[in-house]
């Protein structure tokens, strides 16, 4: 039971958190009227609608969320025609349009009939409007009813929730209805009131379409309810657990039936292993992880699938990589064997030059990770990094299906260093940024980028974050921009604790020469794995180079880069 009530209380603590305040008019606005048949309809409008999209989203899939979208802009127009309304009580006697019509009689003017079937619809209109802030107990009751999926216990937990909002936002609405009742005595103020409910129901549905409900408002509060939150569950630790079965730390995952693995035709060839087919690996459980070498992510994700390979061979499970390119230079057969050798990868490697086995899969994602039964059924997939302790119970649970017993205790640790090493995700203010035309953002020279052509670049002024901007003779090319004499530079402003840059030449097997600096100054300590301290590094061969890994605090920083012999290819920065 005190589960309820705690839920209850987090649901009441809405009424001080900045998320609330955009729905604030939409409620305020019948204040005037009876509360039993205005206010009292309205909120238990929106309690049950919230609950219900609620629990539905949790339970039911990309589906709810797509047709509670589409109900979200219906109750926009809704309460856009309703302050409209307000604003302008002329307009709802000279417009002729039903859908303003039906606005005009849910607003209800001085001498329409109160209704609770119009309450009860402005209600649910805002029960689809309202996001609140995810604070602690929201959070651990939503993690509950997407672990243990439907059930009356998360159903009643949101419910109460909503039944406290509304329940704050109906005292609210009563201390609010005497303060109207006395400045409507005065019919200059009874003007007012209704064009200043009108201008904020407006600016409420503008803060809702903007999204600044859930994102700008955040980060404003007059009281932190999350941390009143996080002190009511720590006070009743011993119940906490109870929203969630005990083995909700490791949940078993939804492995539903997606489809047939795709043949593997196409590969120009195979390292680590003869060709495999779909037909020769039946009876096996299989991880098809799509990578390319000079993906950040694909390299940070790249230990944890090299462990899996080592750790389940012997209980069935083969993973493969599929090396599909992103560049050019990620095709040639040559230099993937070396980045396989270089990895140190021992799992088969199918090389997809032609993207054959990749659009096979319909696949979209560097990287990209299938799991596949031993009957040859896809049973789950996850795209990009992260969630590793949770793809590893997926492989227990297709192996224990097989008919594998004492399997290796799940959530394996690995320890990788350089560019494999983990991101620090919440540091990185720089998205990945490609150096060629096709997809250049943020280009800051004095000069505009020359499209296939030489050209001389020079800096300009101080670069703004996420800027970046070529010095020297430059060639851009749609992948990439190459140096054609010496010296040439590259500067990025950043925020994130790593930077890397993927690099090549132009003539494979000799070497460029370039320095580093960061703040004007060498790195020092705050080298990445390929750069000596004094910002001293080398170009050799095509691949991904870690140029910073700060030590301290991440802050917003200017990269430099000068390659001092020509002949460098630069593509993309990436960050982490």
């Amino acid at each position: 039971m005190l589960i309820y009530l705690l839920a209850f209380i987090g649901g009441a603590l809405t009424i001080l958190s900045p998320c609330i305040l955009p729905v604030l008019p939409f409620v305020f606005a019948r204040a005037d009227q009876p509360f039993r048949r205005s206010g009292l309809p309205l909120l238990i409008g929106m309690a049950l609608t919230f609950s219900l999209v609620a629990i539905a989203a949790a339970f039911g899939g990309h589906w709810v969320v797509r047709f509670n979208q589409s109900g979200r802009y219906v109750a926009m127009l809704v309460f856009l025609i309703l302050g409209l309304t307000l604003l302008f009580p002329s307009l709802a006697e000279t417009l002729t349009r039903p859908l303003v019509r039906a606005g005009s009689r849910l607003q209800g003017g001085p001498s329409a009939e109160d209704s609770v079937g119009k309450s009860l619809l402005l209600g649910v209109s805002t029960g689809l409007l309202w996001a609140p802030c995810a604070g602690p107990i929201l959070g651990l009751i939503l993690t509950a009813a997407a672990v243990q999926g439907p059930g009356a216990r998360t159903s009643l937990l949101l419910l109460f929730y909503a039944m406290g909002a509304a329940t704050s936002l109906g005292i609210a609405l009563l201390a609010g209805k005497e303060v109207f009742s006395a400045l409507k005595r005065s019919l200059s103020f009874d003007i007012w009131i209704r064009r200043i409910l009108g201008v904020a129901v407006i600016m409420g549905v503008a803060v809702i379409a903007l999204g600044w409900d859930t994102t700008l408002l955040t980060k404003f509060s007059l009281v932190n309810t999350s941390k009143v939150e996080a002190r009511l569950l720590d006070a009743v630790g011993r119940d906490k657990a109870s929203i969630v079965h005990a083995n909700a730390a490791q949940p078993q995952p939804a492995l539903p039936d997606e489809g047939p693995m795709p043949p593997l035709n196409g590969a120009i060839g195979w390292l680590n292993s003869p060709p495999l087919t779909r037909e020769s690996l039946r009876g096996k459980v299989v991880v098809i992880d799509f990578w390319t070498y000079s993906c950040i992510n694909c390299l940070r994700a790249l230990p944890y699938v090299e462990s899996w390979a080592a750790k389940y061979k012997d209980s069935g499970l083969v993973v493969i990589g599929v090396h599909t390119p992103e560049f050019a230079f990620e095709k040639e057969r040559a230099n993937v064997e070396k980045a396989v050798r270089d990895l140190k990868i021992t799992y088969p490697v199918a090389i997809d030059s032609n993207y054959e086995i990749w659009q096979s899969f319909d696949n979209e994602y560097w990287p990209a990770h299938y799991f596949i039964d031993a009957n040859g059924r896809i049973r789950y997939h996850h795209f990009g990094e992260g969630e590793y302790d949770q793809s590893e119970r997926v492989i227990q649970e297709l192996l224990k299906e097989r008919g594998a017993t004492s399997l290796p205790a799940a959530a394996t640790e690995v320890s990788a260093t350089g560019a494999e090493a983990p991101p620090d995700n919440k540091n990185i203010g720089s998205p990945e940024t490609y150096v060629g035309y096709k997809h250049s953002q943020h280009f800051a020279s004095a000069e505009p980028i020359a499209k296939d052509s030489r050209k001389v670049y020079t800096l300009g002024p101080r670069l703004s974050l996420n800027q970046w901007a070529l010095e020297g003779p430059w060639e851009v090319s749609p992948e990439a921009a190459i140096l054609r004499s010496a010296p040439g530079k590259i500067v990025f402003r950043f925020h994130a604790r790593d930077l890397h840059l993927v690099l090549g030449t132009t003539k494979e097997g000799k070497p460029v020469r370039f320095t580093v600096k960061l703040d004007g100054t060498p790195p020092g300590d705050d080298r990445g794995s390929d750069v000596d301290p004094s910002g001293a590094g080398t170009v050799q061969g095509h691949r991904l180079y870690q140029l910073i890994r700060q030590k301290g605090a991440v802050e917003d920083r200017t990269f430099e880069i000068e390659f001092l012999d020509p002949g460098v290819q630069a593509f993309a920065f990436t960050f982490g």
